[in-house]
């Protein structure tokens, strides 16, 4: 009978901790920690790039309005007339206001708007980071005296930062009136009583932590685009690698950040 002993690791431990996968992940894991330490160091550190970072939200927030808008626009609407059936099923079509706007502003439009977020955003930071980085520009900053992580990548997450809870919110509203016509589609319902059931239903707990989380999902999607950018590698195969992982990795990080969330929010709400 053969004993299992706790001091000494099995054949199949010893080949998950040994697949170049885990590996893979363990390494990148430390290497975006190290690089988002970097960040918290060059970014209290003067000289201070205002003029490109007031460029950089400019770019990065005011250029994804129009996007944002439309699909926050389309998930309003469709949300309320595919709920509607169902409410309406169980004779409760009057609570559809308050039912879609606790929905929205607690979790689909933070979480769809930093998703759309991250695809946009996300992979044109690491296009154009990476871009530069495989035809020598940083290392001509470098070369040159001026700081490029500070002139590229603080600016860039900062802005990213900044710029997602301002979306986020304009993305709320204008969710909510995609849904107001949504509801009016089927009946008459004015504007001023939608809005009084959405606002009379949203609690401290909906509004607040929805918009908190808002600047973690940014800082996570800046400070991706730029890792991947910054070091990226062959060529200009490496370019469109980059720009493609920045996407996957700030989604992925999107989803993680908001279970944290809601977990963290459940607990001081059941506190």
């Amino acid at each position: 009978m053969t004993l299992f002993r706790w001091d000494q690791p099995s054949k199949s431990c010893i080949a998950m901790l040994s697949f170049p996968a885990t590996g893979s992940l363990v390494h990148e894991i430390g290497d975006l920690s190290r690089f988002t330490v970097r960040f918290f160091r060059e970014a209290f550190k003067p000289r201070y790039e205002w003029s490109e970072l007031v460029h950089q939200c400019f770019i990065i927030g005011y250029k994804s309005l129009s996007l944002v808008a439309l699909t926050a626009f389309i998930m309003g609407l469709v949300l309320t007339m595919q709920v509607r059936p169902s409410m309406v099923r169980y004779g409760a079509e009057a609570q559809i206001p308050a039912m879609v706007g606790i929905a929205i502003v607690r979790e689909i439009g933070p979480v769809i708007t930093a998703l759309i977020f991250a695809g946009k955003i996300g992979s044109s930071i690491g296009a154009e980071l990476g871009s530069m980085r495989v035809t020598e520009q940083i290392d001509a900053m470098e070369v040159s005296g001026t700081n490029p992580f500070k002139y590229l990548v603080v600016t860039r997450t900062l802005a990213a930062t900044m710029m997602l809870p301002v979306l986020v919110v304009l993305s709320d509203a204008v969710s909510l009136y995609g849904s107001y016509l949504g509801v009016n589609i089927y009946e008459v319902l004015s504007f001023k009583l939608f809005y009084t059931q959405v606002i009379n239903n949203l609690a401290y707990f909906d509004a607040v932590p929805a918009f908190i989380k808002s600047y973690f999902f940014g800082f996570a999607v800046g400070i991706v685009g730029c890792y991947k950018g910054y070091y990226s590698t062959k060529g200009t195969e490496g370019v469109g690698r980059s720009a493609n992982s920045a996407v996957v990795m700030s989604s992925v990080l999107i989803f993680i950040l908001d279970l944290l969330a809601v977990q963290i929010t459940e607990l001081v709400w059941n506190s």
